[in-house]
């Protein structure tokens, strides 16, 4: 048998030379003219993020719906002085001029009120993760559908700069098949320690690691089966596990997630996807500063990204939304499409609770 050589064996690889970025509709969607007055419901931690995304992006908060009704208008004095305080969801409902409602509560308080707001004939923008069950996801779905209005989930880190170029890369062609789809991010989750966050044995799997079983789905669209697990970190403060990570067959391919949420050092997060004509790595400190190069044959492109995860992202998942809306299509961020992600979710926290590789599919319903 022949011995490869070093370039033939990978210790080296060929040079290729600097190519021009594509330009690729990345950044956040906006609607042409469309500005209705928006609602939200839930005056929670993420809440700030999200009134701020849209202060910035000029849209109107008309309302802010908490049953504590102090929280709403902490966060009215702030970033929407001119927003009704209401502490009854009856309310927002009544107000014809609402268009649109941002409901953030967690999935079990969320799920009633979403099915109100449809009924009621409003457009919706759901928190995430978006259901407990896939069958009440369709059921909501269906609604909408029924109903004339359009249903979204805030899987914001979809416009995350760096997940939303190579998401468009991969969607243009640009690496062909692919083949290989790898995420590790290492950094410090330890923060919720003391706080709700540990009542969610899967929190890494679940509430974190929803972002990345988005984005793989958008970038695969059918996920074969998955094998998980979960580890408490040495030295880690909070009650449950913070290390977690999946195998995922994809057709033709392989992917895996890390999250090495236990790392109080060091933090890093890197993306890799190879395809049959190319790949794409993304790499930098923490979730908000990433640099992407595109490698194929033709050269070696470095996209100069603009904007942050934060906030652009929450621009993007209401902005997504707002187009469908003033287009009549389906949100990029659609409710129909995101039961994928939840069923690879689901199909992660069932392996790692049964130590078994489990198809994507056969979970519809996730206990937490």
């Amino acid at each position: 048998m022949t011995t490869p050589d070093a370039d033939t064996y990978a210790l080296r690889t060929a040079e290729v030379g600097e190519i021009a970025a594509p330009t690729l509709p990345y950044l956040p969607p906006l609607p042409r003219s469309y500005r209705p007055r928006i609602g939200l419901i839930g005056a929670g931690g993420i809440a700030s993020a999200q009134l701020e995304a849209y202060r910035t992006a000029g849209w109107e908060v008309a309302a802010i719906c908490n049953r504590t009704r102090g929280k709403a208008e902490a966060l009215a004095q702030t970033y929407a002085p001119k927003a009704r305080v209401m502490d009854r969801f009856e309310e927002v409902l009544a107000d014809p001029s609402i268009d649109v409602l941002d409901i953030t509560p967690h999935p079990a308080d969320r799920l009633p009120l979403i099915e109100a707001a449809l009924k009621a004939g409003k457009h919706v923008l759901s928190q995430k993760p978006f259901v407990l069950d896939l069958a009440e996801g369709q059921r909501l779905v269906d609604l909408a559908r029924d109903k004339g209005v359009k249903l979204a989930v805030n899987q914001n880190g979809r416009w995350a700069p760096h997940l939303s170029w190579m998401r468009e890369a991969v969607r243009a062609g640009l690496v062909g098949d692919v083949i290989s789809a790898h995420i590790a991010i290492h950094w410090n989750h330890g923060w919720i320690a003391g706080t709700p966050f540990e009542r969610i044995e899967d929190l890494i799997l679940y509430d974190f690691g929803i972002h990345w079983f988005d984005f793989l789905t958008s970038i695969v669209p059918n996920p074969e089966s998955v094998v998980a697990t979960t580890r408490r970190a040495a030295g880690q403060k909070a009650a449950i596990p913070l290390l977690a990570q999946a195998l995922v067959r994809i057709p033709g391919g392989q992917a895996s997630l890390v999250f090495d949420g236990g790392v109080p050092f060091g933090a890093s997060d890197a993306t890799y996807i190879g395809g049959t004509l190319g790949s794409l790595h993304s790499l930098g400190p923490d979730l908000g500063r990433q640099s992407v190069t595109l490698t194929t044959a033709e050269g070696k492109a470095r996209p100069d990204l603009a904007g942050t995860w934060f906030n652009d992202g929450f621009r993007g998942a209401m902005g997504a939304l707002l187009v469908a809306i003033e287009d009549d299509t389906e949100p990029a961020n659609g409710a129909a499409e995101n039961l994928r992600s939840l069923a690879l979710a689901f199909a992660a926290i069932q392996s790692r609770r049964t130590g078994r590789e489990v198809a994507v599919g056969s979970v519809t319903r996730l206990e937490v």
